[in-house]
């Protein structure tokens, strides 16, 4: 099936979804507590059941986000501004970060001879130790979601980016390929009701059943994250969202990278600690402090911000880990390369196909009350072709082994 098909076939999917109703009074607190759990955290394009849209009244939401101190990365971010060609789009330089000599092999395998592992390819991005850790947890908060059993598990050394992708670095990739987002050929992405305006929820009239706050919106993609009468003034050092898993995977491939595995990713997001919640430890506010982005006040209704944002933040908002990496729970929800099974056997390798892709480490849109998956044992999954107002990623690369 080529591309053309595979749209139609989609969009023919999507159409013929049933249409059910839903009450008025219909919320987050209607319903069960692993329904909110479950619906909230998968918008998936082909598997979402649509209804007739439950109106919440809700505040427009405040895109004046709080004054964080982001001068070091908003400054290294800056220097990547020139004119680009592509609508909606501020200025970028081109500064390219790719090597020649390094290729991947089927988009997962990076090779290279010796000595091609250059700088600037690895640039913004951290080494990850290599080694044994225990994977996954015996205390699941979520059962069905395979968060167990703890599992122990040997990655080799690799790179991982310190920060989620940007929406300045994204647009540098876009003016350097042409390349249209799955989301922009749809013609829709989902966003949750209080990140959009008045006039634009007045033209809505289909919600998700099981969680009526997550609206599908026509115009909405990356360029326009929040509806199609947005845009990216003063959010170009936000994380890129209304990316699916195959634009993912077509971005890190340009710069000669890739998505980390699952087990990568875990390993990257617990700094090194053993059988903790968090990568800094069981306390998500040690000492009253925020460490992440993540929702602050009654969900879906209001997020007070009082952990300094009220829905997405800069990529360099909170503290790194012990490893390096900025806001690696939190803030949206990171693409990663395997796809989703809940069947975990020690020295089972995951699956080679499968319907959905894993996703790993939150949102703003989590809670403990709600979605509790900004734990690195968390995960949820959604379809590759899926995107939504939550849902980034950043990219890994492989240690090349050493000849000689």
């Amino acid at each position: 099936m080529d591309s053309k098909e595979y749209y139609l076939v989609t969009s023919i999917i999507i159409a013929s979804f049933v249409l059910l109703a839903t009450s008025d009074d219909q919320s987050c607190s209607a319903l069960s507590k692993e329904d909110t759990q479950t619906c909230g955290c998968q918008t998936n394009r082909q598997h979402a059941s649509l209804s007739p849209e439950s109106r919440v009244n809700v505040d427009e939401f405040d895109a004046d986000k709080a004054n964080v101190n982001t001068k070091a990365y908003a400054s290294h971010l800056n220097d990547l501004v020139v004119e680009a060609g592509v609508p909606s789009l501020q200025n970028y330089q081109e500064k390219s970060n790719s090597d020649e000599n390094y290729s991947m092999d089927n988009g997962k395998t990076p090779k290279c001879e010796h000595n091609c592992f250059s700088e600037d390819l690895v640039e913004d991005m951290v080494l990850i130790p290599g080694g044994k850790f225990t994977m996954g947890t015996d205390s699941p908060i979520f059962i069905a979601d395979g968060e167990g059993p703890a599992r122990l598990i040997e990655v080799k050394p690799f790179y991982l980016d310190k920060y989620e992708v940007s929406n300045a670095k994204f647009a540098k990739f876009v003016k350097e390929t042409n390349y249209v987002t799955e989301a922009e050929k749809f013609g829709d992405s989902f966003v949750m009701e209080l990140e959009l305006t008045h006039a634009v929820k007045s033209t809505i009239t289909q919600a998700v059943a099981a969680a009526p706050w997550w609206l599908p919106v026509k115009g909405t993609d990356w360029r326009h994250p929040t509806g199609p009468d947005s845009s990216l003034k003063d959010a170009w050092h936000e994380p890129v969202v209304h990316v699916s898993w195959n634009d993912a995977v077509a971005y890190c491939k340009h710069l000669n990278k890739r998505l980390p595995t699952e087990a990568e990713w875990e390993r990257a997001c617990r700094g090194g600690k053993e059988n903790r919640l968090f990568p800094w430890g069981n306390n998500f506010t040690p000492a009253n402090v925020h460490r992440a982005n993540t929702w602050q006040g009654q969900f879906p209704t209001a997020d007070n911000g009082s952990d300094g944002c009220a829905g997405r933040c800069d990529v360099s908002r909170f503290p790194p880990n012990a490893y390096g990496l900025h806001n690696i729970i939190g803030n949206v929800w990171e693409w990663v390369e395997d796809w989703w099974t809940v069947d975990h056997v020690n020295g089972k390798s995951p699956p080679s196909f499968g319907t959905d892709k894993v996703k790993k480490g939150g949102s703003f849109m989590c809670t403990e009350q709600y979605c509790y998956r900004y734990r690195c044992a968390a995960r949820s999954q959604n379809t590759p072709d899926s995107t939504a107002s939550n849902l980034g990623f950043r990219c890994a690369a492989t240690r090349p082994v050493a000849h000689g």
